[in-house]
């Protein structure tokens, strides 16, 4: 208690005052904790749970967990409450019992509060946590439980299902099945006083605190009370034991007795009511007595609710009237039946139980025989009212929808006249007229309803007339074991009267012209129903429970009855009388012959089609011998004795069969039904005779086909129609029919018909249907369709020429897809072997992937699948899967595939593997010995192997990777493009490789088997895949055709080589064995299969035991050089010891006749492996290597021809350069002057000859002479450009010197005309000869040209006309020179070109003195100056090319170019030339940078530039190869672009990134003019721009700006700067004298888009104009020049300089030094003598449209 705010006293731990209290009154009051005076009655809205401290003997046995949950649970809010419940049922299942036993004694007024709370879930959850609970506690819950029952059984009766049945549960878990009564018994009383306590006392307002819930919600919750109420009455009497329920009568009858309990029955909620009745039946059921002496109110309430419609009250109401009038006899005493209970019932009845016949009408025969007769007169008008309303109720809206109700009330209408016609059998008076109308008025008008009704006919109807029809006959005597009773002559009479009614309506209805088809049908299977009623599926006859009925045997008791516990155990419909089958009178087959003759004269004399189906179908179940003999003798031709004797078969020959051939006949099934109606009567012989004198009479296929059809139907008629079927007639009928298909077939308007649809279907037909393992028709005519569909199809070798025969192809595919599928021997025939062989050449043919296709593909699969099942473990030499892998095998050693035709005929092959695989056993051989069939032999291997191109040594030849030679070198060799077609070797290594997949991944057992034929080897097919795929990376995957076929190895999961398919030792064996054999390009499989797998670090010991010794190598052959190169690195440091010592012998020993070269070679691969080798051996080797420049100077090629020098001389000099290049690097201190003086003359010679020998540069070995001559001139430049001070001090001392003045201008003087003469030689780079590898080295040794030697060049003079310059004559010849090919189609070319003019971009400048002195100071324009021109018209061609490029590309989209590309190339050249002019702009002075910046706003190639980089530039321009460990991402902004010239990866970023770059070099020099661009572009453009800008640019290049100001060095006397990064601003202090200023410069956040924000700081002793004057200045500077921040204040500063100066302000911008120009005012009025800009007179007078003065107004001029 206390004030609200009042600080508690420090140290206050007691308990809050309320609590306080509670523990007074349990010290004080002696009250035990958990009873505060509450019962245990509903409405208990509070439990009290202990939480003081006072009580601590309680207190012990809560746990404090289950206290707080505990308290939770009376809580208002229902999510708090849930959850305490479960919480409470966890808890419950977690802790030990004891702890939950403290719980009880509060538990069971929380339970009865919380078990009907409004919240169905949190119902249902107490029940489970009770269950928990009882789980637990077992017996101790005991003690409790007169406290839980009432609720309990209230729970397990409440509307929420889940919460009843989670309340059973607990029940069930606490008490058995036998302990329920017994504890039920236990708490009677108290249950009884829960439930009259809410069904007498509660209302909505005391069962809930009307304060908490709302109106609807407390009459809800009492309507849920009440209905569970109700339904406990129920539910305990049901379950206590008879002497409880004795016990409780007097309890009971006060619950009766009161008037509140019988409103019930009227309550306004269906819940209430249908609980009310069921409480009814409980208490008819378990206390008849006392609902006896409460007739007069039960009888009424029951029987007057009869048509409460509502579906939770109407099945209940109805138990509770059969309860009433089988409890309580005189019960009609109490209720007017025909005023208050049968008019209710006439209007059930006539609407079908309003959709609740299931509920209704299985009652009412129970009800008819509790009737009793006061209630059924009259009795004739009582059974017209009644039958006539149940009948009127079939034609209900509920009842015409479903068939279910109709269902239901058909049999309740047939129940109901049975028993009404068995009560009513004697001979009385006018028992006899009722039983006329039962049949007359009621059965025969339901049936020809029934008959106009597809609806009825499909219900149980027919079925129950049949079964009583047949009762009746029993009772008749017309059974020999029938029954002898007196009644023998009334049922008699009854089936008399029915047959004579029911035939007249039958003929009624067909002795019409234009008779009701289905009327007739009705006719027809209303005789099918009584004919063959143990056929009829019974599905229609009700499988729910209905109420059992016992009819009594009406000749010994006249009153039929129901049993005393017929009510009270339903069950299924049981008949005391065994159900007969079809009826047996004579009326019967009166009636069907009567129908027959009726049907045969209106068939002859009309035609009439409707007769002639319903004749079918009356044969159909009445082809017996007096039918036939009817029809027969109605006819007049019936003369012939001998036909006579088989009636059916004269009805046949001269009635069907020429109906059969009528022309125009539509539908002929009910003819060929009738004809197996007709042959059912002959023996096999005539059947025979009789089929085959139909099949002759040319009638159309599609009868032959029905006939055919319905022969194989049944069992019985497939064994008459044998002999016919197999016969000679009906297999030449369907050859000829074959033939006939195959040949129409070919004009496509005949094909698609019926008569061939048909035919076609029959042809299928009796190819695919056996029977018992044999063929339908006889094998011989089998075979002979077969070979005539094999010889139509084999004519069509390729779908694509198929033309107008695919719908041929395609019938001939559906007729033996179903015929492989279904035969199983099928394939037994050779015929069929051959058809299968033709389908897989057309499926491995088909590249059309059509309908088609899928068909024959399909068909392959059927017909491999019986073959191999059906076949043994070995292929036969001529089947199927011989020929099939020879056929394959030979097209692709033979015929040229390509990338279409290639998965075409893999897909083929893999559909027969697969299928192979799939049927075959795990011991089979068949998919092994398939496999090895296709496989080529190692002759026609190395065949195909020599037939691949050899334009694959070029790459590893000049990447140093092979040193291999080519014979018959020629240009034309080298210029030959692969084609289309792929070569025989990857078109087998592909194949193979999949099918290899395949074979390897099936189940197979392999056995000891000494046949070749049957063990699968791997190891050549990875061999040779592996070898393909090699050969693929040498060529680069060029051409396209090449990239592909990787393509598809790809795809097919092969472009690993299937390496892990072989054990690596044997692979490697034999790779090794291969590549020491052959060499080539073995050895670089060898080595990359050891590189990918890295063998060299985990299996150098399997490496090692290929060669076991060195000596193996020697003497070194060109194959065994190439294995040693591909070994050398994965050697042991002691075998490439061994073989330096080898081949330096070799060297130094050299003989003319000796390979010198080889072991110079293989020395290079031990040296390029980095072994040791002693200086001495090294100077000898080289003192040897100069011998041999003066025994043997042809070997060096000085001044050589190279189009006349063998691949193998180009070789040795190569060797030669290779050997020099790695001395200059890794042993220089082996060189002394004469060595120097050798190497380098040596190399001047050497490049001498590559520049004589240009045009032979397509020589793959030419080109290796000049790649190594190149790359010596690298090594030597990085040698003398970067080596250490003391490597350069032990070199000759002349040496550098001589390397500077002379060999430097040498080498360059030769090397910088090369691109022009590579390119002038060769201007296609497409061209396969076009020499990129010497451009890319060339390339690289030009990015060391020192800036002296371009500036003073000695290439040819070059020049432009009228090219307006200013540069001298090297330099403008170097641009003309080199600035087009920055276009040229070679991107190491392109590189190489920017790099040699980025060098001298930063001294053009210089060369423009002081700017555009061309215009006087009277032009008004502003100046502008012209970069240089050669540039410029680079850039303006790379412009009009980028516009076509990315001309349907939108600002902001990503262009995506292929790498290396035509558009590659132009956007790159595009790229690097604005790089070069940002160079060159950032470079100059800032007077020039205006003018050049005014030349580029006026020719737009500023504005071109961002619109075409901001296509190039990515979405996210995320730097590539980044960890997820990287804190902060980098981006192409962030991290700098290496133009490497020899660049081999990374090249598809490379575009991107070189636009990121640009793009940011422009924003950075250029900001005022990407500003002003910017702010001209709409609003879509400029929001993307910003944005990207932003996100990626601001922020790095903020921060360089900052950093450039806190790391300047400029120094401004009178002004410092200073930075604040955290801000992003600039500071500068400018004080002179008495006057101090401050400003503050603020970057925006899309700086350098936005505009840069001036803020004043600190001023002193300036007037306060000036001082807007000068933020203004340098406002517009920093916003309006194209520099850095510093730069602006550099400018800003001078101005200020000048005012103090005493140089006056122009009034027109109001500076001193123009803003863009930097020029003075020099413009004076002659009137003012105010000065101006000329740049402010221009655009004042231009704007105003005036040439006055902008101050006096006087003219200017």
């Amino acid at each position: 208690m206390g004030g609200k705010n009042k600080q508690r006293t420090k140290g206050n731990v007691r308990p809050s005052s309320s609590s306080r209290a509670a523990e007074a009154l349990t010290r004080d009051g002696g009250v035990i904790p958990g009873f505060m005076g509450f019962g245990t009655a509903v409405n208990v809205q509070r439990s009290y749970v202990p939480a003081v401290h006072g009580a601590e003997d309680i207190d012990n046995l809560v746990d404090a967990d289950f206290r707080l949950v505990l308290r939770k649970l009376s809580k208002r809010d229902v999510v708090t409450r849930m959850k305490a419940v479960q919480d409470f049922g966890s808890m419950c299942q977690e802790r030990d019992a004891e702890e939950v036993k403290g719980v009880l004694p509060y538990w069971p007024r929380i339970y009865c509060r919380i078990s009907v709370d409004c919240d169905r879930r949190i119902r249902e959850a107490t029940q489970q946590a009770f269950e928990q609970l009882v789980l637990k506690v077992g017996r101790s819950l005991a003690p409790f439980l007169k406290s839980l029952m009432g609720h309990w059984i209230l729970s397990q009766c409440d509307t929420s299902t889940p919460a009843a049945s989670a309340a059973c549960r607990a029940f069930e878990a606490a008490f058995t099945t036998a302990k329920q009564p017994e504890a039920l018994g236990f708490c009677k009383e108290e249950i009884l006083n829960v439930l009259q306590g809410v069904l007498l006392k509660d209302t909505a307002d005391t069962l809930s605190d009307p304060q908490s819930l709302t109106e609807e919600a407390r009459e809800a919750k009492y309507v849920r009370m009440l209905t569970s109420s109700l339904l406990g009455v129920k539910r305990l009497l049901s379950l206590l034991l008879p002497s409880d329920r004795t016990a409780l009568e007097q309890r009971l009858a006060h619950l009766v007795n009161s008037g509140k309990f019988w409103k019930y029955s009227r309550h306004q909620s269906p819940q209430v009511r249908g609980a009310f009745f069921e409480t009814a039946c409980a208490l008819c059921e378990f206390t008849p007595r006392l609902v006896e002496a409460e007739a007069a109110r039960l009888c009424p309430a029951v029987l007057l609710s009869a048509d409460d419609t509502d579906p939770a009250v109407f099945p209940t109401v109805w138990r509770a009237v059969l309860h009433v009038v089988s409890t309580i006899p005189g019960c009609w005493t109490h209720v007017n039946a025909k005023k208050g209970f049968l008019p209710k019932l006439w209007v059930l009845l006539k609407e079908g139980g309003k959709g609740m016949a299931k509920a209704l009408h299985p009652s009412l025969m129970p009800l008819l025989s509790k009737l009793p007769q006061e209630v059924t007169e009259p009795t004739l008008d009582f059974y017209t009212v009644f039958f006539t309303s149940f009948i009127q109720g079939l034609s209900s809206e509920r009842a015409a929808t479903s068939p279910s109700e109709s269902a239901v009330i058909v049999t309740s209408v047939v129940e109901c006249l049975r028993y009404c016609v068995m009560c009513h059998i004697q001979q009385e008076e006018g028992h006899g007229e009722i039983r006329t109308m039962l049949i007359s008025q009621q059965l025969l008008p339901l049936l020809e309803k029934a008959i106009n009704s597809p609806s009825l006919q499909n219900g149980p109807l027919f079925l129950l007339v049949t079964d009583m029809l047949a009762s009746w006959e029993k009772k008749a005597g017309l059974y020999s074991d029938g029954e002898t009773n007196g009644s023998k002559d009334v049922f008699q009479g009854l089936l008399a009267v029915f047959w004579e009614e029911l035939g007249a309506m039958f003929v009624r209805y067909a002795d019409r012209e234009e008779a009701d088809a289905q009327a007739l049908e009705g006719i027809a299977a209303l005789l099918q129903v009584m004919r063959y009623p143990e056929k009829v599926k019974r599905k229609h006859i009700l499988k729910k429970k209905s109420v059992k009925i016992c009819f009594s045997k009406p000749e010994d008791n006249e009153n039929a009855g129901v049993e005393g516990d017929a009510v009270e155990k339903p069950a299924k419909t049981v008949l005391n009388e065994e159900t007969s089958g079809s009826p047996q009178t004579q009326h019967f087959e009166d009636v069907v012959c009567q129908l027959a003759q009726l049907c045969l004269a209106h068939v002859k004399e009309t035609k009439s089609e409707k007769h002639l189906v319903f004749l079918s179908l009356l044969l159909q179940s009445f082809h017996t011998p007096r039918v036939f003999r009817t029809l027969v003798q109605w006819d007049d031709k019936a003369k012939d004795e001998v036909i006579m004797k088989n009636p059916a078969m004269q009805f046949l020959l001269q009635q069907v069969v020429p109906w059969l051939a009528e022309e125009g006949r539509g539908d002929t099934k009910h003819l060929v039904e009738m004809v197996f109606s007709s042959l059912c009567c002959c023996s096999r012989q005539e059947t025979t005779r009789i089929l085959n004198h139909i099949a002759t009479m040319d009638l159309q296929w599609g009868v032959i086909l029905q006939i055919i059809q319905r022969a194989r139907a049944a069992p019985d008629s497939l064994r008459s129609c044998g002999d016919w079927l197999k016969g000679p007639v009906l297999g030449e009928l369907l050859l000829a029919l074959a033939e006939e298909l195959c040949e129409v077939g070919r004009i496509p308007s005949r094909l698609v018909s019926p008569t061939n649809d048909h035919g076609w279907t029959l042809i299928s037909l009796v190819l695919s249907q056996h029977h018992n393992n044999e063929p339908l028709i006889g094998p011989v005519y089998m075979g002979k369709i077969l070979e005539k569909l094999h010889t139509t199809l084999s004519e069509t070798k390729i779908l694509s020429d198929a033309g107008n025969m695919e719908p041929l192809i395609s019938f001939i595919c559906d007729v033996a897809s179903t015929f492989f599928s279904s035969v199983q021997s099928c394939l037994l025939l050779p015929s069929a072997e051959e058809l299968l062989l033709t389908v897989f050449h057309l499926t491995a043919h088909d590249q059309t992937a059509s309908l088609l296709s899928d068909k024959l593909r399909k068909l392959c699969v059927a017909g491999v699948r019986t073959l191999v099942h059906h076949s043994d473990d070995e292929i036969k030499a001529g089947g199927f899967l011989h020929s099939a892998a020879t056929w394959t095998k030979n097209q692709l050693l033979s015929v040229s595939l390509d990338t279409k035709s290639l998965p075409v005929l893999v897909l083929a092959v893999q559909t027969v593997v697969e299928t192979i695989a799939s049927v075959c056993s795990k011991n089979s051989c068949l998919l092994i010995q398939f496999f090895n069939q296709l496989m080529p032999s190692e002759a026609e291997w190395t065949q195909i192997r020599r037939a691949l191109p050899p334009q694959w040594v070029k790459t590893p030849l000049l990447s140093s990777c092979h040193r291999g030679i080519c014979e018959n070198s020629s240009i034309d060799m080298w210029k030959f493009r692969l084609s289309a077609r792929l070569p025989a070797h990857l078109c087998a290594s592909a194949l193979l490789g999949k099918m290899v997949h395949l074979v390897a991944s099936a189940p197979y057992e392999e056995k000891d088997t000494a046949c070749p034929s049957n063990k699968l080897n791997l190891k050549c097919t990875v061999s040779e895949l592996l070898f393909a795929l090699q050969w693929c990376k040498e060529v680069e995957y060029s051409p396209s055709v090449v990239a592909a076929y990787h393509g598809l190895l790809t795809d097919w999961g092969l472009s690993e080589g299937l390496r892990g398919l072989v054990p690596m030792n044997d692979l490697l064996e034999a790779l090794y064995s291969r590549s020491m054999t052959d060499g080539g390009l073995w050895s670089l499989t060898l080595e990359n299969y050891i590189h990918t797998d890295d063998l060299a670090a985990s299996c150098s010991a399997a490496v090692r035991t290929l060669y076991c010794s060195v000596d193996s190598f020697f003497p070194l052959s060109r194959s065994k050089l190439s294995t040693l190169q591909a070994l050398c690195p994965t050697m042991t440091r002691g075998d490439r010891e061994t073989i330096v010592t080898r081949t330096a012998a070799g060297i130094l020993n050299w003989r003319d006749e000796d390979d010198v070269f080889g072991c110079l070679a293989g020395l290079l691969c031990c040296l390029g492996s980095n072994t040791p080798v002693e200086e001495k051996t090294l100077q000898a080797v080289l003192a040897t290597v100069m011998e041999w420049r003066n025994s043997k100077e042809g070997w060096f090629l000085f001044g050589s021809d190279l189009s006349e020098a063998t691949p193998e001389q180009l070789n040795h000099a190569a060797e030669m350069m290779r050997f020099l290049s790695w001395l200059v690097t890794r042993c220089s201190t082996v060189l002394g002057g004469s060595q120097w003086d050798f190497l380098l003359c040596s190399m001047l010679a050497w490049l001498e000859a590559a520049c004589d020998n240009v045009s032979s540069f397509w020589n793959p070995w030419v080109q290796l002479f000049v790649c190594e001559n190149t790359a010596l001139v690298i090594k030597l430049n990085h040698f003398f450009a970067s080596s250490s001070p003391d490597v350069l001090e032990k070199l000759p001392p002349e040496l550098a010197g001589e390397w500077r003045d002379f060999f430097i201008e040498g080498i360059y003087s030769l090397m910088l005309p090369l691109p022009i003469s590579i390119t002038d030689a060769f201007a296609d780079p497409d061209d396969p000869a076009f020499p990129l590898a010497v451009l890319k080295s060339v390339g690289v040794a030009l990015t060391y040209v020192p800036a002296k030697q371009l500036k003073e060049n000695a290439l040819p003079p070059r020049f432009v006309a009228d090219q307006n310059t200013n540069l001298p004559e090297p330099l403008q010849t170097l641009l003309n020179t080199f600035c087009p090919l920055l276009l040229f189609k070679a991107r190491p070319l392109q590189i190489a070109v920017y790099h040699l003019l980025e060098t001298v971009m930063p001294q053009l400048p210089e060369c423009d003195g002081e700017g555009d002195n061309s215009k006087s100071d009277d032009d008004g324009d502003e100046p502008c100056l012209s970069p240089p021109a050669s540039l410029m018209t680079v850039l303006s061609t790379c412009e009009e090319l980028c516009e076509s490029i990315l001309a349907g590309i939108q600002v902001g989209e990503f262009a995506v170019v292929q790498p290396l590309s035509m558009e590659y190339s132009c956007i790159l050249g595009y790229l690097l030339a604005w790089k070069l002019l940002l160079t060159f702009f950032k470079s100059s002075p800032s007077h020039l940078r205006a003018h050049y910046a005014q030349y580029l706003k006026k020719s737009c190639a500023l504005n071109n530039l961002l619109r075409h980089v901001f296509k190039l530039m990515p979405e996210s321009p995320v730097y590539p190869g980044q960890g997820s460990e990287m804190k902060e991402t980098k981006t192409f902004f962030t991290e700098s672009l290496s133009l490497v010239v020899d660049k081999n990866e990374g090249v598809e970023h490379e575009l991107q990134h070189l636009a990121c770059g640009v793009y940011y070099s422009t924003v950075k020099d250029l900001p005022a003019m990407v500003r002003l661009w910017w702010n001209s572009q709409e609003k879509r453009v400029s929001s993307a721009v910003e944005k990207f800008t932003i996100k990626y640019i601001s922020p790095v290049l903020s921060a360089e700006e900052i950093s450039s100001v806190h790391a300047s060095t400029q120094m401004f006397d009178s002004m410092t700067v200073k930075a604040r990064s955290a801000a992003r601003e600039v500071i500068a202090t400018y004080s002179v004298d008495d006057i101090f200023i401050e400003l503050v410069i603020q970057l925006p956040q899309n700086y350098p888009l936005g505009a840069i924000a001036v803020e004043s700081g600190r001023r002193v002793g300036v007037a306060v104009q000036q001082w807007r004057n000068w933020m203004l200045q340098l406002s517009t500077y920093l916003t309006h020049q194209n520099g850095s921040i510093m730069e602006g204040l550099a400018l800003w500063k001078n101005n200020v300089d000048k005012r103090f100066e005493g140089i006056e302000d122009c009034m027109i911008c109001f500076s001193v030094i123009h803003g863009s120009n930097y020029s003075l005012p020099k413009k004076g009025c002659r009137t003012c003598k105010k000065k101006f800009h000329s740049a402010c007179l221009y655009k004042w007078f231009t704007s105003s449209n005036k040439s006055t003065c902008p101050l006096c107004r006087e003219s200017f001029f």
